[in-house]
């Protein structure tokens, strides 16, 4: 097996590829120079960090540490996506509890089926690309629940006018949210090894695994990936609706956060 080493002097050297982007951004006037270098240095501190941590939790080897830290990207993945709550306040909750769900639940049948081991060193990057997959789901969720409460509000107040209770009169809308979510990660999985060579696959190949070995590899995380997204974004649209009625079943729209 071949081994591939990264020095300091490399990785500084790869730098010029950011002062590329940097000097087209002064270029063009796009006025993104300190969001760049802003990103990068924040990537390096953050990714430092995270690497000498990883390292002391896999030598350690225990499985309460492994457990805390799945419930920490859980969370941080929850705080990702309330971000992107535009049309829905104090969104946590149900992130974390859609996102943790899903990730728990695909964790437990890939340790159950023999897929992974529970050691830190494959269920913590396992659940970090189960988590960031349903943040992005659960994110356009959201966006997609509130735009459509938004575009026909008059349709569902009429509904509603007419008897119908919320859940009958946001079905339709849950539904078209639900499958509008996994569109980028049904079109992802369609495209795999056709278009990209993704994270996982390319990180085996690159390290000298066996090219079947790290197809079989990748067609794993594309199963977990859709049963993840697909559990947190039906979680969270089921829990989210709720958000845009108050107690007396009235229909409330907020205006969208600039």
């Amino acid at each position: 097996m071949s081994q591939h080493n990264i020095t300091n002097e490399s990785l500084a050297l790869s730098m010029l590829l950011v002062l590329v982007a940097i000097l087209i951004s002064h270029k063009e006037k796009l006025a993104l120079e300190k969001d760049i270098l802003w990103s990068i240095g924040r990537a390096v501190v953050q990714l430092i960090i995270v690497g000498y941590v990883l390292k002391y939790i896999f030598e350690l080897n225990n499985a309460a540490l492994t457990v805390l830290m799945v419930l920490f990207i859980c969370f941080n993945a929850a705080l990702n996506a309330k971000k992107r709550s535009r049309y829905i306040d104090r969104a946590f909750a149900i992130s974390f509890v859609s996102i943790t769900t899903g990730a728990v639940l695909t964790l437990v049948v890939l340790v159950l089926s023999g897929s992974i081991e529970f050691v830190p060193m494959q269920v913590i990057p396992i659940s970090g690309m189960i988590a960031g997959n349903a943040m992005v789901a659960v994110g356009l969720c959201y966006n997609n629940l509130g735009q459509r409460f938004s575009s026909e509000r008059q349709q569902i107040q009429e509904m509603l006018s007419l008897g119908a209770t919320p859940r009958m009169a946001s079905d339709r809308l849950i539904r078209d949210s639900i499958r509008a979510s996994l569109i980028p990660t049904v079109d992802s999985a369609k495209t795999v090894g056709l278009v990209s060579l993704p994270g996982m696959m390319s990180g085996l190949i690159f390290a000298g695994i066996d090219p079947v070995m790290a197809i079989k590899y990748q067609i794993m995380v594309t199963f977990m990936l859709l049963s993840t997204a697909s559990l947190s974004t039906i979680i969270a649209c089921y829990l989210g609706y709720r958000k845009f009625y108050n107690q007396r079943h009235q229909l409330v729209v907020r205006e969208v956060k600039k």
